[in-house]
This record gives C-alpha cells, structure tokens and sequence, in this order.
C-alpha cells in the first residue's frame, strides 16, 4: 500500500481507502460488510470514509463494529456531517453549532471511538454562516473529538474563506472531498490549483464513476443484474445518466486495451488515473464483495505511462465533464427541511 499526507499536515492516508456511501446499511448486510472491511484491512488500507447521512447513520454503526478490535492508532476513520440524519427535523441537518456538536457525539458513539481523524462539512452550508460553521469546528477539535477538519464539494472561492477562517481560529483544514475521476474533471480547472496554494489535499470519491469505468455497461445493453444501476437502494439514480448514455459507454469500451497494456483492470486503471494527480492524497473505492475490495487497494503505487494517460484522454474525448460551475451546484441552495 502507497501512503501519502493530507494536505499539508503530518498525517499518512492509504492511497486507496475504503468507504461505504452507498453498500453498509442499505445494499449490504452487515456480516458481509465486516467481510469487505476484512478485506480492505488485509490489504493494507488504513483509512475508513463513512458520513453520518449514510443509511441514516447506519453505516456508521456497521463500520464501527466492524473496525471493532481493531488498534485505534492504526486505522484513520473520516466521518461528515451536514444531511439530514434521524427524523428530519429542522435542526437535523445543516451546519449550525446545534447540529455539528450533536452530530460529532452521535457519530462518535456508532463508530465506538473517542475521536474522529478527519470530520468533513458534506457540503456547504449557505444558510448558516461560516464564522459559526468554522467556531464550531474549532471546538470539535479542541474538545479531542476530531483532529483535522475537511470538507466536500466545496468551490475554490469557498476553500478560500474556510481556510482564512481556520487559520485564524488555528485548527487544521486539510482536505476536500470531491467526485472526481477520468470522466469527471470538473476540480481540475480551479478546485485544485487553489488545494495546492492553500496546502490542501483532495479526498476523491467516485473514482470509478460507480462502476462505469469498470466497463461493465456495455452500449445497447441492459445493466447487468445485480449491479448497482439495478438495485435502487444503492445508488441506481446516480449513475443513469451514465449508463442511458450509449455513446459515452462506447467510449469507456476503448479503455479495454490500455488497462491490459497496463497490466491493470479497467477499474485499477480508473483508480490508477485520480492516483496519478498529485493533489489527490487517497480515492475512496467501495466494494460489496471481498475480492472487490482487494483488487481495487491493488491500484495503489500503479504509475501510468504517458503514452497511457494520452489514450484514456483521446478514449473518452468529449464525454469528459470539466465545467468547474458544477462544484458551487452540488450543494444545495435551499433549506432540506
């Protein structure tokens, strides 16, 4: 396993990491998501990524027994806050100071640790002002309960008023987590130059696109049975605009060759292509099945060629998204309840 800093801070994360988004609480039952997790272990990944959204908590409490037995100072366990969890109420999401601190002590508790690595902001919060999200995440850490602060999908312009702010209040800001993979850049034209100046690290998750750079959709067919494009549970609505797309899955075809050139499958090129970024410390990958797990933590310390990088580019053509203006769409605009 390759291991790489987190932003500018002194902390190691395994370059593949292990999340589990859209499998722990909904598509997978919890005896084979302790197998997954095994898996992830044996491979040499350290580093968990859950969020306290996911499966209304209940991935996180699957996480936490599995890590369960576990040396603590082993492992780096990311968890976010931000989406509603519980009933929905009107404090249930957001980030205020009521729901951050209540977040962190319920998040705490499933996950059966007395600190978090790395507590993330989901997105940001355009109703709660960041001096009151920035003071609160000041506390988290102050109070021992998280040791560095992160967050997701957060624009440039943004990273730059967090940072501002966490400097300031003197607390470690260290990452973002954004989608991002070979057939979507959109990070590339802003996100990233502004990580690199302010010692920021990404924290990407999607790197396989969900499944379609494994090339397992093939054009003019149906999604094959038991994938996620099938199970509503997990994710299906995500990934349709993807695999309705028979030009795009066309595309994705041509990366057959290049992954075999690499001694790669296309999903180790997938991953070994958001690795090949600098500023990326880890890729989040998933798995619902052990040998899932295993062969993507094998992407790790791949080095595509250049001849190999060019190829994926012309591959996937215009099918690539790059428009940075989807970063500041992803969070919502108003209030979840």
């Amino acid at each position: 396993m390759e291991f790489r800093f987190l932003g500018r801070s002194g902390l190691k994360v395994s370059a593949v990491s292990y999340g589990n988004w859209v499998t722990h609480g909904s598509q997978v039952e919890a005896e084979q998501a302790q197998r997954c997790v095994r898996a992830a272990l044996d491979a040499g990944i350290t580093t968990f990524d859950t969020a306290d959204t996911y499966a209304n908590t209940k991935a996180e409490s699957i996480l936490g027994e599995a890590l369960a037995g576990e040396r603590r100072e082993s492992l780096e366990i990311f968890t976010k806050v931000y989406f509603p969890t519980g009933p929905g109420g009107p404090n249930d999401t957001g980030l205020s100071r009521k729901h951050i601190h209540e977040s962190i002590n319920g998040s705490l508790k499933r996950l059966k640790t007395d600190y978090v690595d790395l507590y993330q902001a989901h997105r940001f919060d355009h109703f709660t002002p960041l001096e009151e999200t920035m003071e609160s995440f000041a506390d988290v850490v102050r109070q021992g309960k998280a040791l560095y602060i992160g967050v997701s999908e957060w624009t440039a312009e943004q990273l730059r008023a967090g940072h501002a702010l966490a400097r300031e209040l003197r607390f470690p800001f260290v990452s973002n987590q954004p989608q991002y993979n070979a057939l979507h850049r959109v990070i590339e034209a802003e996100v990233v130059p502004t990580s690199y100046e302010l010692g920021i690290s990404q924290v990407v998750y999607s790197p396989i696109a969900q499944g379609v750079l494994t090339g397992k959709y093939l054009p003019g067919q149906p999604p094959p049975e038991g994938s996620r494009a099938t199970d509503q549970a997990s994710g299906a609505g995500f990934i349709k605009r993807l695999v309705d797309n028979d030009e795009l899955l066309a595309r994705v075809q041509k990366l057959a060759p290049l992954a075999e050139a690499e001694g790669l499958t296309m999903a180790q090129l997938a991953i070994a292509w958001v690795l090949n970024n600098e500023n990326v410390a880890t890729a989040i990958t998933g798995g619902s099945r052990p040998e899932q797990v295993t062969a993507n933590a094998e992407a790790a310390g791949k080095k595509l060629s250049e001849e190999t990088l060019r190829g994926i580019d012309e591959a996937l053509g215009d099918a690539v998204v790059t428009d940075p203006g989807l970063t500041a769409r992803s969070a919502p605009t108003k209030r979840l309840t």
